[in-house]
């Protein structure tokens, strides 16, 4: 089961020394880089010899898993390039990577450095371990890398550390996800389930249909389309249009509940209360997601393949 190695490309709008200095120095690279928790440099006996580090990461429950990893940098005078090669292992039988080998490249470019990355690995624990692999682990870690990369890039093209993207990305996140919830639920709950609870009464109410033995059919495709429209707040949460569109969205249903039926904001939770705070959630997602980094910034494929 042969997978094909992890490429992850970006260009960095900055200097060489930069990106070097960024991605070479533990205690900086630990920063920005999802991969790792903590990065050790190990003293060296001679200038010239590669350079030995310890790497942790956390995998939850208090687990933690360790590893090996020797590098070496060379710079090309001729090109201008820089490559950093690398090979790393785990003795531990809780890592899925055995071991594995790859390689950071920095190339001049205008206006900055193209800056990408190489590697693959070796799993244990036999056929699972490859099925794990395939399945949900090397497309999480591909992930994790172009993500780390779009990190690294704000925080030197626009100078936002790679601990606030982290904090601006759990903003992000917990955002939508409520955003869906809200959306699914009113689309499951009060639709699908419990129509007779509110939301027949209010299409009979609007005198929409002339036909009333399709007032319920309406309310259901109603509930798919919000059970639908949540579900885009998870997959693609970061396109502008599903926020505008939820937020005129919320304020046109709020008006035509108005109409319909007015007292329904007297009751406890209404649709004014329930349609302020997606709303407001909506307005922080559209201020912040030009400042959180994606993985989808990054390129997957080297322009030879």
């Amino acid at each position: 089961m042969k997978l094909k190695p992890i490429y992850v490309e970006t260009h960095i709008a900055t200097t060489m020394e930069r990106v070097w200095e960024y991605t070479q120095t533990p205690h900086i690279h630990q920063e920005w880089d999802l991969r790792f928790n903590s990065i050790e440099y190990l003293p060296k006996e001679q200038e010239d010899d590669p350079q030995h580090f310890l790497y942790a990461t956390k995998i939850g429950v208090g687990l933690k898993v360790s590893g090996k990893g020797k590098s070496v940098g060379t710079h090309s005078k001729e090109t201008g390039e820089s490559t950093s090669a690398l090979k790393f292992w785990s003795d531990e039988k809780i890592s899925l990577i055995r071991t594995g080998s790859g390689y950071w490249k920095y190339i001049p470019a205008t206006g900055g450095v193209t800056f990408l990355t190489w590697y693959d690995y070796e799993t244990r624990w036999g056929i699972v371990g490859k099925i794990i692999d395939k399945l949900m682990f090397r497309p999480l870690i591909w992930w994790a890398t172009a993500w780390s990369f779009d990190a690294l890039k704000l925080w030197l093209e626009k100078g936002i550390p790679a601990r606030q993207s982290k904090n601006l990305f759990y903003v992000y996140c917990v955002a939508n996800f409520l955003i869906a919830l809200t959306w699914i639920y009113h689309g499951v709950v009060p639709k699908l389930m419990y129509m007779e609870t509110g939301e027949l009464a209010m299409i009979q109410t609007a005198g929409i249909s002339t036909f009333k033995d399709i007032e319920p059919q309406m309310v259901y495709a109603v509930g798919i389309g919000e059970i639908l429209f949540g579900l885009c707040f998870l997959l693609f949460g970061r396109q502008r249009i599903i926020h505008y569109l939820s937020i005129f969205g919320l304020i046109g249903l709020g008006i035509g509940a108005l109409i319909s039926k007015p007292d329904i904001y007297t009751y406890p939770f209404n649709p004014a209360t329930t349609s302020f705070g997606i709303i407001g959630l909506s307005l922080i997602v559209l201020k912040i997601v030009k400042y959180v980094p994606s993985a989808s910034n990054c390129k997957y494929k080297p322009d030879n393949k």
